[in-house]
């Protein structure tokens, strides 16, 4: 289990297979992007995402992370908690797992990677619980997220993270990749900025 420090107390991560499924749920909520998406929008395409019923995302979510069952081999994420309150997700696995990200400029424009290289994993996606926002949750996910793909045996681990214009707020919803300033916190530095808002951000683990 991993541990990390923020301004409101001490926050611990879990991989998801060793949560229980309410946990995750309860992080995840009914309404809003993150109870509709389930962390489906990079793994499927197109058509595939938008006409599939939220429940059928639910399911797939559900049994990619394994929740309630400790034996799993594998899992796609990491759940934080502060004083026993699941407070956030963080999705992370190897990079090809992503499927959109193999159509988008984001992660190769500027770059010459193999994009089949699954000892490169990559930190997606973030949830944090409604009333725990704006107290250093997603910062600490980041650097749970990346020990955790350490363990797993990841060679490096990479973000795509959001900066916006000073004054600018993020009335789309963008920040589910994470701020950039998250990820130069946990020792990312930044390998390409494909747009004006986009970074790539990669920690190597050797």
């Amino acid at each position: 289990m991993t541990t990390t420090d923020t301004t409101r107390g001490q926050i611990t991560f879990r991989p998801g297979n060793e949560v229980p499924w309410s946990d995750l749920d309860l992080v995840f909520g009914e309404r809003g992007n993150p109870g509709t998406c389930h962390c489906q929008w990079l793994k499927l395409l197109d058509r595939a995402f938008t006409d599939m019923p939220n429940d059928e995302r639910t399911r797939r979510f559900r049994a990619e992370v394994g929740c309630d069952d400790p034996s799993a081999r594998d899992t796609t994420g990491i759940v934080a908690y502060r004083d026993g309150e699941p407070v956030g997700w963080a999705a992370v696995e190897p990079r090809p797992a992503f499927v959109r990200l193999r159509k988008t400029r984001v992660p190769w424009s500027g770059r010459d990677e193999d994009r089949d290289d699954d000892g490169v994993w990559a930190i997606a996606c973030f949830v944090v619980r409604k009333g725990f926002r704006r107290q250093g949750v997603s910062r600490a996910l980041v650097v749970g997220a990346a020990e955790h793909a350490r363990r797993s045996g990841a060679r490096a681990v990479e973000g795509y993270p959001m900066q916006f214009a000073e004054g600018k707020d993020d009335i789309w919803g963008e920040l589910f990749v994470g701020a950039r300033s998250a990820f130069v916190d946990a020792g990312f530095r930044e390998v390409t900025h494909p747009t004006v808002r986009r970074y790539v951000m990669r920690l190597e683990l050797d």
